[in-house]
């Protein structure tokens, strides 16, 4: 049987939906201007194959393809966030993602452009994952000492941690352990091969390329680093106080982790750009990445974690005008 509301009844259903349009179209309106949308090509550095930053671009790509039909977006592959930095501070790249540590080295010790970056959005965290075969004697970062270990290449996020982590239980990257450049793409493989004895990796979760090797049935297993490591860090100089003590949490790679958690050192991931870049391609960028979190997310996990709330914090970097005009708009 069909109900008919009663005339006043209808009425107030009527001026209920015409409220929720009204508010439904003033969100619109803050999170997507009523304005044509950027055009022309623009390079965005990222990282090696199999990492988070390279999966990160390509949503990137495919969002702004979404969003910004006229804007071209080239993904130029890379070492990893050393090699962003630099390439974003001296013109090569017009955006780039990269680890808060890399930054603050860069800025630290006022390499060229250093003082043109700026940061549009804080990402996601790297989790530091140190990785070896799971009958392994090998049981913290000391017992690399004399090993076979994959630490990135020059000029990689990786390597730069992965000293540092090194040099705080005594070991010489260069010295005391047989350093590999491996990246993520070929770290996995050579583990499983016994070409190396372990690899360092620093990285959003789940990472593909230890997520494709958990998926092979090869086990392997991570050495924990606590947080009296993260006391040692923070000894040294400013460029070490972005590193916090964290949990990898049994979810990112469950086959492996199997219920438990291990302990280890987070660092955050920064969009940047520089201060001279056009703010309203700026802004509109920041509101795409804010806006399209969840669509990322499906296939780049560690996007979830993009918060409005903590997008706004890129220490060290000052916001860019266009990300700053942004945040201002959404603000309550």
């Amino acid at each position: 049987m069909v109900q008919v509301l009663p005339r006043i009844g209808r009425r107030q259903a009527l001026l209920g939906s015409v409220a929720s349009l009204v508010v439904l179209g003033l969100l619109a309106w803050l999170l997507w201007p009523d304005e044509q949308p950027p055009s022309g090509t623009i390079t965005l550095s990222t990282g090696a194959a199999g990492g988070v930053y390279q999966q990160y671009g390509q949503e990137m790509k495919t969002a702004i393809a979404q969003d910004m039909p006229r804007l071209t977006i080239e993904l130029k592959s890379s070492n990893g966030s050393q090699t962003n930095v630099s390439r974003v501070a001296t013109g090569e790249s017009d955006f780039a993602i990269a680890a808060a540590d890399a930054v603050q080295t860069y800025v630290g010790e006022d390499k060229p452009g250093a003082g043109k970056l700026r940061g549009l959005t804080r990402l996601y965290d790297d989790y530091v994952q140190v990785v070896v075969p799971v009958t392994s004697p090998i049981q913290s970062i000391a017992d690399l000492r004399g090993k076979r270990v994959a630490v990135g290449p020059e000029g990689s996020g990786v390597r730069l941690i992965a000293g540092r982590v090194l040099a705080a239980e005594g070991l010489d990257i260069d010295k005391d352990i047989q350093s590999r450049p491996d990246t993520i793409r070929t770290s996995p493989d050579a583990l499983r091969d016994g070409r190396i004895d372990a690899f360092i990796w620093s990285g959003g979760l789940p990472t593909r390329g230890l997520s494709d090797l958990a998926d092979t049935g090869y086990e392997f297993r991570f050495i924990p680093l606590g947080s009296e490591l993260v006391a040692k860090l923070h000894g040294e100089d400013d460029s070490f106080v972005h590193y916090r003590a964290s949990v990898m949490p049994a979810d990112a790679y469950p086959t492996i982790l199997r219920g438990s958690t291990v302990p280890t050192i987070t660092v955050a991931n920064l969009l940047i750009t520089r201060a001279d870049m056009d703010p309203r391609l700026t802004e509109w960028l920041t509101r795409m990445v804010i806006k399209n979190r969840d669509r990322i997310g499906k296939d780049v996990h560690a996007a979830q974690l993009v918060d409005l709330r903590t997008a706004i914090y890129t220490d060290p970097l000052l916001l860019q005008k266009g990300a700053k005009r942004y945040y201002r708009s959404v603000k309550p």
